[in-house]
C-alpha cells in the first residue's frame, strides 16, 4: 500500500526533529528547590527549648506559643536566650522587686527587637519556669519584666493529653 503525500511528509518530519522527551534536567532542579524550601521553612515556632533542669506544669491549653524571648527559671539559676544572668540564691538573699541584672538583660533584649510600637503595646516574653520554684522568686521576676516594659508575658507549660486531664479529674 501506497502512504500519501501527508502521512510521508509527517514522517519525513519526525525522522528529522525526533521526538524530543521530557527534560528529566529541568525538573530535578525544580523539584531540588521544592525540597530544600519545605525543609528551612518546616521548622515550626511551637517547639520551645528543652531542658533537663525545667520540668515545666502541665496545662489544658490550647494556644501555641509565638517565638519570643526565652527566660528560663530553674531551681539554681535564671538564664535569658540561653544566656546565664543571676543565681537564684542571690536573687532570694537580695531585697526588693527588682533583679538588677535582669532588668539590664531584658533592656538590651528589647533594644534588638524588631517590633513596631514597642512603647505604647510592650513586648512578648515566655517564661519557662520549673513548676517547683518559689512564689517570691516568680513575683521579682514579674516586677522586673514589667519595668523593662515586658507586658505580654507568657509562661510556657506542657500540654496535658485529654486522656490525662480526664484521669485527674475522676
Amino acid at each position: 500500500m501506497k502512504k500519501s503525500y501527508k502521512a510521508v511528509r509527517m514522517e519525513r518530519h519526525h525522522k528529522r526533529f525526533g521526538g524530543n522527551g521530557l527534560n528529566l534536567v529541568s525538573l530535578m532542579d525544580i523539584f531540588t528547590i521544592l525540597v530544600f524550601f519545605l525543609l528551612v521553612n518546616s521548622s515550626s515556632v511551637a517547639q520551645l527549648p528543652s531542658s533537663k533542669a525545667v520540668k515545666l506544669p502541665t496545662s489544658t491549653a490550647q494556644q501555641l506559643p509565638e517565638e519570643t524571648v526565652i527566660l528560663l527559671v530553674n531551681n539554681d539559676q535564671v538564664l535569658v536566650q540561653g544566656r546565664l544572668i543571676a543565681l537564684v540564691s542571690d536573687i532570694l538573699a537580695t531585697d526588693g522587686n527588682m533583679i538588677q541584672p535582669l532588668l539590664d538583660e531584658m533592656k538590651i533584649q528589647a533594644q534588638t527587637s524588631l517590633k513596631e510600637n514597642a512603647e505604647e503595646e510592650g513586648l512578648d516574653v515566655t517564661i519557662m519556669g520549673d513548676k517547683n520554684i518559689p512564689y517570691k522568686l516568680l513575683r521579682k521576676i514579674l516586677a522586673t519584666l514589667s519595668e523593662a516594659n515586658y507586658t505580654n508575658i507568657s509562661m510556657a507549660v506542657m500540654k496535658r493529653s485529654d486522656s490525662q486531664s480526664s484521669a485527674e479529674e475522676n
